[in-house]
């Protein structure tokens, strides 16, 4: 199998041919792709592809994988010593005035702190972004430390790394893993890692798994035991590092790069809420990640610090916020890109969503884009579905935030009026959900939507039947997605705010007076939302929260509080009060 569009040569090094693919325009920066064990260069395609817009991307199968040949004899064929050789080899054919970005996953990883941090390779790596895979100096030293200064928090952190790496230990066994590779679990693995890891299924793992993961295995046995028995003292890093953790991964602690500062002096650290094998699971922001790190150490200048609230948990994330051109939707959009988030702006007025993306942009978030839809318009979402999927990726977070108000008795509104407020307050929440919603359930690695209902969804108002209806049956559609996608590890969460100063007063619209009555009633709602004076900035934090802490239900202002409360314990007081008639 051949990466579609890749340029492809063979580079003799050390007895072995290496398959060498490249992506992208040669003048540009160059990235190098190491992959892991038992993987071949293709782990890679999905974020090679995108990368390859902006870079020269380089990628190759490490010895004895895919299409590179094995040493012989194979024992003593895999050193670190060897692969750092084959490293130089690869990168003096495809970039030898240039030093590279090097970007390792799991094996890959491992193998790359050597390479970034021996004499022999300093100048020709510019950037190194380590995925899943310590270096094993660092390990030993780090094992060496626990046992040398037990406590119970170190012996813990010991036992539970020990358990975590089981799979070393089989590797080092005689014949087993290769016999195991070349029958049944050659055979089960791209299932075992639908199951356990959800990775996509598809045109990986390639053919040659069973051989790649056998010769693999020489990989452990000529370079752990002896690494860890007596790690380097100087395995320092020259470049800088880039470290990305996934939160989900089975096979190695957070807690091994606890002391990694003590090594790498220009060090820039990324939690992902993800499992191992994030190359093909979180593609979309493993890329964003990759680039904004080298175009950062390209241009001389640190990678910018999110500072905004829950920035460890949704920096790089990917966002979509629906009537972002104003209001809550304009404060949540900048509320995520305080905190690092990759923001898409979507409102109908493409000026007002244009606008917010700018500012986005301007208060931290790495990547913005607008994008103008009418969330009651079926076809303009489902095209602007195809565009975000294609162009930015799979949302971690959607937040449906479009709305209409509209106040009048049953028997003042019409069936036109019925349309205008569930076209948009319910057909748009359902749009969203369904064309954005099925593919983080499709991509099977979590996510949150927000739909934002209000306190008249459990509030009952003579004078909001269309508009608390619309919004109640958004609270419910949001309890029967969480039911359904929590499986899937998708929360679902009902924002509903009280009264809250935005926009929507100028645009509400009054059923059964004249046109002259309207301006006089968007004048008084106007002012009576401000003298209420509660922001939208407090309605987007609470919005954080409620995603961060998995909240099925969110009411914001106090008595959006109050009144959920009452929902709960008397509702029939919230019913004699919905009685009264209010002054117009």
């Amino acid at each position: 199998m051949t990466l579609k569009g890749a340029r492809e040569r063979r580079v003799r090094t050390g007895g072995v041919d290496l398959c060498v693919a490249e992506l992208g325009d040669p003048a540009q920066p160059t990235v190098v792709l190491v992959h892991g064990y038992p993987d071949s260069k293709e782990v890679w395609s999905e974020v090679a592809v995108r990368l390859a817009d902006r870079f020269h991307v380089v990628l190759y199968d490490v010895r004895g994988h895919g299409r590179s040949t094995a040493p012989k004899p194979l024992r003593g064929g895999f050193t670190l010593a060897k692969l750092a050789d084959d490293f130089l080899a690869v990168v003096d054919a495809v970039s030898p005035d240039r030093p590279v970005h090097l970007v390792g996953h799991d094996w890959g990883s491992v193998q790359s702190w050597e390479f970034v941090t021996v004499g022999r390779t300093e100048g020709r790596i510019a950037s190194f972004t380590s995925i899943s895979g310590p270096s094993l100096d660092h390990f030993g030293h780090w094992i060496d430390a626990r046992v040398k200064r037990p406590t119970p928090r170190r012996v813990g952190q010991l036992l539970g790394q020990g358990a975590k790496s089981w799979y070393v230990y089989l590797l080092h066994t005689p014949a087993l893993p290769e016999l195991a590779w070349r029958g049944p679990l050659g055979k089960r693995w791209p299932r075992i890692l639908e199951r356990a890891e959800r990775v996509p299924a598809g045109d990986y793992p390639t053919g040659s798994l069973p051989s790649d993961a056998a010769h693999g295995a020489w990989l452990y046995r000529d370079n752990v035991r002896a690494r860890l028995r007596r790690p380097r003292p100087d395995a320092y890093a020259h470049a800088p590092v880039q470290l990305i953790t996934p939160e989900g991964d089975v096979f190695l602690s957070e807690r091994l790069y606890d002391d990694l500062d003590r090594w790498v002096p220009r060090l820039t650290r990324r939690t992902l809420p993800a499992g191992h094998w994030v190359p093909r699971t979180r593609p979309d922001q493993l890329s964003a990640w990759i680039e904004e790190f080298v175009v950062s150490v390209e241009g001389g200048r640190p990678v910018p610090r999110p500072t905004g609230r829950h920035a460890e948990r949704f920096a790089g994330q990917l966002v979509l916020i629906t009537g972002a051109g104003s209001g809550i939707g304009r404060a949540t959009a900048f509320a995520f890109a305080e905190a690092g988030a990759r923001v898409v702006a979507v409102d109908r007025d493409a000026e007002s969503a244009a606008r917010t993306a700018e500012l986005c942009r301007l208060v931290g978030a790495p990547e913005a884009w607008a994008e103008p839809a009418d969330v009651s318009d079926e076809q303009a979402m489902e095209k602007l579905a195809e565009k975000v999927h294609r162009a930015y990726g799979v949302l971690d977070v959607l937040v449906n935030n479009a709305g209409i108000g509209l106040s009048g008795s049953f028997f003042t509104t019409t069936t036109d009026d019925w349309r205008s407020v569930l076209d948009v307050n319910l057909w748009g929440v359902i749009h969203g959900c369904r064309l954005f919603g099925a593919r983080m359930a499709e991509r099977g690695q979590g996510g949150h939507i927000v739909n934002t209902a209000s306190a008249a969804a459990y509030q009952p108002s003579r004078l909001l039947p269309a508009y608390s209806t619309s919004k109640a049956a958004v609270l419910m559609l949001s309890e029967c997605l969480r039911a359904e996608l929590a499986p899937k590890g998708i929360g679902v969460t009902a924002v509903c705010p009280g009264i809250v100063n935005t926009g929507i007063t100028a645009t509400a619209r009054f059923t059964g007076v004249d046109e002259a009555e309207q301006r006089r009633r968007r004048q008084r709602s106007a002012r009576l939302y401000g003298l209420r004076n509660f922001p939208p900035e407090k309605v987007a934090d609470a919005i954080l929260d409620a995603v961060a802490r998995d909240r099925p239900v969110a009411p914001v202002t106090p008595e959006a509080k109050g009144a959920h409360l009452l929902s709960r314990f008397a509702p029939g007081l919230l019913r004699r009060i919905a009685r009264v008639e209010p002054r117009l």
